[in-house]
């Protein structure tokens, strides 16, 4: 019974973390006996599995957002392996055109986007985020001077500043992940890419867009306009990176 439980945790976690993971790992367990080819062989599915998604997501109405190369749009592979860097085509093209924008205006450092959204299943929820459950929604990484980013997984390196919210706020996700920052780097935000950035999305996403970003940073950064809101007391921070969405 207890090893009934444990992998049911296990497809559930893979499940909630990767989309597709859950599912793999099930076929893993009826068709390697031994533990010890499982995870080799659940290692070989998932991947097998993570290349047919790229292929088929287009169907339910999503695209992979590419992870290698000389892309001006690129995911870290992190995210890439679990499946959680996919966007609508209409997302991926208006990322695209922001790329450009920045290659022109500050050339020399690719958009880099963190969570975006699973392939499959408009509804599907990409914990722990609020929303990112339909592929309209994507975090983009800061832009930091000499590039790279201040965290190893794009996220939790707060710029620290005046919270807009009661301290402390009841039923929130604003957690400072004390814990985390030995693990990040001291890098300067770089200015004035993020200006370029937050006043060219401000301009150019649809009208029903949003822009979410901490007001203490909009205000540091000299940027407002009627898309870059403040995403709530009861949600994650976001001086770690730009939530935007279609």
């Amino acid at each position: 019974m207890i090893r009934v439980v444990w992998q049911a945790l296990i497809i559930l976690a893979l499940t909630l973390l990767t989309q597709i993971g859950g599912l793999i790992w099930l076929a893993a367990l009826i068709l390697f006996r031994r533990r010890t080819t499982r995870l080799a062989g659940f290692l070989a599915l998932y991947a097998g599995a993570s290349l047919a998604a790229q292929q088929i997501a287009p169907l339910a109405g999503r695209t992979a957002l590419p992870c290698t190369g000389d892309s001006a749009v690129r995911a870290p592979l992190f995210y890439c392996a679990l499946n959680r860097t996919y966007v609508t085509p209409e997302l991926a093209t208006l990322l695209g055109q922001l790329a450009a924008h920045m290659e022109r205006e500050h050339p020399g450092i690719p958009v880099t986007v963190l969570d975006g959204g699973f392939p499959f299943l408009t509804g599907f929820p990409l914990l722990p985020h609020l929303s990112h459950d339909d592929g309209e929604k994507v975090d983009l990484a800061f832009w930091y001077e000499g590039g790279g980013l201040r965290s190893p997984i794009g996220y939790w390196a707060f710029e620290d500043g005046p919270a807009a919210c009661p301290d402390p706020a009841d039923l929130t996700l604003r957690w400072d992940m004390h814990w985390f920052q030995p693990f990040t780097r001291d890098l300067p935000l770089d200015k004035a890419r993020m200006t370029t950035a937050l006043r060219w999305l401000n301009t150019n996403l649809p009208a029903s867009g949003k822009i979410l970003v901490e007001p203490h940073l909009a205000s540091a950064l000299g940027v407002s306009g009627d898309k870059i809101r403040f995403q709530g007391c009861r949600a994650a921070r976001h001086d770690d990176h730009i939530h935007i969405q279609l």
